[in-house]
């Protein structure tokens, strides 16, 4: 079985006003100190806590796992140790796409985060987004190469599943992932042409790089990619999801998909050759509505409402998820998910209950570290 592994962003705020707090440094620290007094006691030497482009962020990844149930607690648990070491820099963390009230953001240090400054101008500076990265292992880069050649006109849905960035600087921006429009500022992000071969994929990655747009090749933004770093097909659509269990749903419907790819291809069976301009209109279209307007059909690329969407997702990948003996388990967050709506819907929920966006962001601090029902 394929193993899965998830990279989340997560904001760091104010624990009294809910304003983002630049203090990554603080909590990579003390996620340091923490490793080595574990390791002098014979504990775990693990550290999965990493800094990002600002300082009012940070990142973890999880394990390769095979199983969902694993993966859950993989996330509850770097959910809540990146909550215990914000703690001791007075911030909490929240699974947000953006930050909800209005912010400068504080570039990290570095050389490299230095040249992306100077590359990109007013959109590194205003790039602060925290997204979730989903990570599935393949056999080789022509076999990745051929998976993402085949997920290309699913991969929106997933946009909408995961929409949970619905403000931008105090400001309702009338998307559910306004996330998504602010990362596909970069040049380099965004769906891509159907490649052929892995040849052809490495080829394109390279004169890219050269141009001298791109720093390197971590910088290859597409919505999914071969990793860099392992052996696997990275999907890099979503916004960090704001309950831990959507993010387990979000890995077995990718882990799924990929499967479904992959056995296309030994089947012998080619790609759809959906234009790229199309799947533009689509990404934007999910970001646009979320799961509370119309989605293009995957199939169709035609206005659909979400729920038919998403069904579509679910029946393309059911075989793969049945062998994977989550298909119970998806139906049923599925489910849950079209009915409570996505962390866009939440928020602005919150909103009208709280009455103000520190309501919203301090809700969902508490949300983020719950524990999922099983």
């Amino acid at each position: 079985m394929r193993s899965v592994g998830v990279e989340e962003e997560l904001l760091l705020v104010d624990a009294a006003t809910g304003e983002p707090l630049a203090v990554s440094g603080a909590v990579l620290a003390a996620a340091d100190h923490c490793t080595g007094e574990c390791s002098k006691g014979g504990g775990a030497k693990e550290h999965v806590f990493e800094k990002e482009l600002q300082r009012e962020q940070v990142e973890f990844g999880t394990k390769p796992v095979t199983e969902m149930g694993e993966l859950r607690e993989e996330i509850v648990r770097w959910r809540t140790e990146a909550a215990r070491h914000a703690a001791s820099a007075g911030a909490l963390v929240a699974a947000l796409g953006t930050s909800p009230l209005p912010v400068r953001p504080s570039r990290s240090a570095g050389q490299r985060y230095e040249w992306i400054a100077e590359q990109f101008g007013l959109t590194a500076q205003e790039q602060l987004t925290c997204g979730c990265h989903v990570h599935v292992s393949v056999e080789s880069d022509e076999e990745g190469v051929a998976v993402l050649d085949r997920i290309r006109p699913w991969l929106a849905v997933l946009i909408a599943m995961s929409a949970n960035s619905p403000f931008w600087q105090g400001t309702d921006s009338g998307y559910g992932s306004y996330r998504s429009r602010v990362w596909n500022r970069l040049p380099s992000a965004g769906p891509v042409d159907v490649f052929g071969s892995a040849d052809r994929y490495h080829e394109q990655v390279r004169t890219m790089v050269d141009t001298g747009v791109l720093h390197d090749e971590r910088m290859i933004y597409f919505d999914a990619r071969l990793s860099a770093v392992y052996p696997t097909v990275e999907i890099r659509v979503a916004d960090v999801c704001l309950e831990a269990g959507t993010t387990v749903l979000l890995a077995s419907l990718v882990r799924a998909l990929v499967e479904t790819a992959a056995r296309a291809w030994r089947a012998g069976e080619p790609p759809a050759r959906v234009d790229t301009g199309l799947l533009r209109l689509a990404g934007w279209r999910a970001g646009r509505s979320g799961l509370d307007g119309p989605l293009l059909h995957p199939l169709t690329m035609r206005e659909t409402a979400p729920a038919a969407a998403v069904r579509a997702l679910h029946e393309h990948v059911r075989q793969a998820l049945v062998d994977h003996g989550d298909q119970e388990r998806v139906s049923a967050e599925i489910a849950t998910l079209l009915e409570r709506g996505n962390g866009a819907r939440v928020q602005r929920a919150l909103l009208a209950e709280r009455g103000d966006l520190a309501g919203v962001v301090l809700g969902c601090a508490d949300t983020t570290t719950a524990t999922p029902a099983l």
